[in-house]
């Protein structure tokens, strides 16, 4: 799998913010008896590979996500949510995921709260209360709000879901102001506002992708251009990573889905007698389990931004 993340993602450098996102199913749960220390030791290879990561279902117990920064090792950190009580929360938690080495905390966080029901018309708060980080990566600011967007039924256009996305984007954008500066934004010091997370969009054509992107967020080109969705079977666009329109000085130069499937639990013969060992017919689902039925969706970011400053210095008259 090592080989594969080297072929697959680029190489962190100093000059770029490695982004991503990841649903890891029921991450501290224990259906199948939990998940084998092969599968920790996987999915910590795999975080290893970026320089930050939101991660979406990490669950009431803690000790599966403890475990994992515990690989990581101590220059990696991790701030995380309280676990969801509302209807279709899940009792699920949202977290974030970074490398301190590469990455710092600004100190904002916070979950968003929606305004009162009369505000947004058909709702009074999103299921799994959306969570708000600010990070810092060279010169650039990144103010992420990570989300799990309710699923409900397997239609592609869920009422309730949709209602979630277009209600969260249109607040986002409307207080953006509130975590970026619109008015005077600077080309060498960049802000961003990015929305990423698990919104269960089906296709890039259904009413939930519009209701993300009619809201003053776009998808960077390089993950419009993927053809396949981040599903294990590759048929869904569950996954997004979507920036505020207004933005500065932030190229996105590398987009890409990682299939840890295509290196680890993809042979079933391997795994009789082990740990709730699936049999022939429930060993998809299984390894699932292990690591997640989400594949890595992930984005690169220039963020260097020292020539940008030199310019700057070199026009300034001194006033």
């Amino acid at each position: 799998m090592r080989a594969g993340l080297k072929r697959k993602v680029p190489a962190k450098s100093d000059g770029s913010l490695l982004l991503a996102t990841w649903n890891i199913r029921e991450f501290g749960g224990t259906k199948y008896g939990g998940r084998t220390t092969d599968a920790m030791y996987y999915i910590a290879e795999c975080m290893n590979r970026f320089d930050l990561i939101a991660v979406q279902e990490v669950r009431a117990d803690l000790k599966a996500l403890k475990e994992v920064m515990r690989l990581l090792g101590r220059q990696w950190d991790v701030i995380f949510t309280d676990v969801s009580y509302a209807d279709g929360g899940n009792f699920e938690r949202l977290a974030f995921v970074y490398n301190t080495a590469k990455v710092s905390f600004t100190g904002l966080a916070g979950e968003l709260v929606l305004p009162s029901k009369s505000a947004t018309e058909t709702m009074s708060q999103i299921a799994r209360t959306p969570f708000v980080c600010g990070f810092q990566v060279g010169w650039a600011k990144f103010n992420l709000c990570t989300i799990h967007i309710y699923y409900g039924t397997s239609k592609a256009e869920d009422p309730r879901r949709i209602d979630e996305i277009n209600t969260l984007a249109r607040l986002l954008a409307a207080k953006a102001k509130d975590y970026i500066n619109t008015k005077a934004p600077v080309d060498y010091s960049p802000e961003h506002l990015v929305l990423l997370g698990d919104f269960n969009i089906f296709s890039r054509t259904d009413k939930t992708y519009e209701a993300l992107t009619k809201n003053k967020f776009e998808v960077p080109v390089e993950l419009q251009k993927l053809p396949t969705g981040s599903n294990v079977p590759q048929d869904k666009f569950y996954d997004q990573i979507a920036l505020f329109k207004q933005k500065v000085g932030v190229k996105n130069t590398n987009a890409g889905i990682f299939n840890f499937l295509d290196y680890v639990f993809n042979d079933p013969k391997q795994f009789k007698g082990g740990k709730a060992a699936p049999t022939a017919k429930t060993f998809k689902e299984w390894r699932t389990y292990q690591m997640s039925d989400h594949l890595i969706m992930w984005t690169e970011f220039s963020v260097d931004q020292t020539d940008t400053y030199l310019k700057a210095l070199a026009a300034w008259d001194g006033k």
